[in-house]
């Protein structure tokens, strides 16, 4: 998935480059407020709270900030009703995509994807079309290793002992990607890091179970829908099955 990982790569710059300008605060702040809502305000007792304070503090968002979402997340302090809301639908070529958005109004939010979709080529689907073709997944970016040494076939060997399933190169940047079963994502940390691995990012994931090579002006016109969505308000997570090549991401300057 070259193009695709090329396409990951830069979201990920994007999304740094966002969260020095706050536009991303608002999203992890929802978030955190689902989380602590759902499994209570202490990050010790709630792994779905933790991770998301976790992708706060990676995204550098204020510590205050941070504390004010779980306050209003546990009902210590007046806040919007946000509730977690899942969107699925096609792209141009044929690309399954499904969005995970936080929103304290579906009617509203539900209208806003509809016309995104068909603005952009795609069409929003009924609930279960698309979410098929997707396996839910933890995933854990492992940037150093003990000693200072990160090896992989180290960390192969660590990683099956400490209950995961695969460990490949990070296409988002340094070190090495490893992938387990949602279940086993706490697990998964606590062992890695015991071990003197550092784990700069641990989250849940949606992983496609085939993809779709789209070229052409296809290409461009997914990459401008998955970007539109990226960039609604409500919308936290676009997981989609595209593989474009890399020499069609280059033509389009990528």
């Amino acid at each position: 998935m070259s193009g695709h990982s090329k396409w990951a790569n830069i979201k990920h710059q994007k999304m740094k480059e966002d969260a020095r300008r706050g536009q991303v605060f608002t999203k992890l702040a929802r978030q955190i407020m689902v989380a602590a809502r759902q499994g209570g305000p202490d990050p010790e007792h709630n792994f779905k709270l933790r991770l998301a304070i976790d992708k706060a503090r990676e995204a550098n968002m204020p510590g205050e900030n941070i504390q004010r979402a779980i306050r209003k997340g546990s009902g210590a302090e007046a806040a919007e009703a946000y509730e977690e809301a899942i969107y699925e639908g096609y792209g141009p070529g044929g690309v399954a995509i499904l969005v995970v958005a936080m929103t304290d109004n579906r009617n509203r939010t539900s209208g806003e994807m509809r016309y995104l979709f068909t603005r952009h080529g795609g069409s929003l689907a009924e609930s279960g079309a698309v979410a098929w073709q997707f396996e839910p997944k933890g995933r854990l970016v492992v940037t150093g290793g003990p000693g200072g040494r990160l090896d992989e076939e180290q960390l192969i060997l660590d990683t099956a002992d400490a209950g995961g399933d695969d460990v490949r190169p990070n296409d988002e940047g340094e070190g090495y990607e490893v992938i387990c079963t949602p279940a086993a994502l706490h697990q998964v940390r606590e062992r890695l890091a015991e071990r003197g691995y550092t784990v700069r990012e641990a989250a849940l994931t949606m992983v496609p179970k085939t993809t779709v090579t789209v070229e052409g002006s296809d290409a461009e016109r997914l990459l401008r829908l998955v970007d539109a969505l990226e960039n609604h308000d409500d919308v936290q997570e676009v997981h989609a099955n595209f593989d474009i090549p890399d020499q069609v991401m280059e033509a389009l300057q990528l």
